[in-house]
């Protein structure tokens, strides 16, 4: 009896660590979509879920978060379809230079 009320509470207090893993993976399928909705290949961009802490280091662009904003999804644009760290350009405005 004891070994089913101790798995019941295990099983309990796992389920929402659970939840958030689908959940962050829908939102990133979700803006995967968008993006690819928006004419840019599938080839052509990265999608990664991040901890917060890591947004920054990603090099790319914070475009959704989940897990209750402890994780953020980061945009890299890729050239050439591959994603190598070099090719990658995360195509904010502030890398295009301004019209003269």
């Amino acid at each position: 009896m004891k070994k089913a009320l101790v798995v019941g509470v295990l099983l309990l207090a796992t389920a929402p660590l659970a939840a958030f893993a689908a959940s962050c993976e829908s939102i990133k399928a979700d803006i995967a979509q968008k993006i690819i909705n928006n004419g840019v290949p599938e080839s052509g961009f990265k999608l990664e879920i991040v901890p917060n802490d890591q947004a920054e280091q990603s090099g790319g662009q914070v475009v959704g978060h989940c897990g209750q904003d402890t994780q953020k999804i980061v945009y890299t644009r890729l050239t050439n379809g591959d994603d190598s760290g070099d090719a990658a350009q995360t195509g904010t405005s502030q890398d295009t230079p301004a019209p003269q």
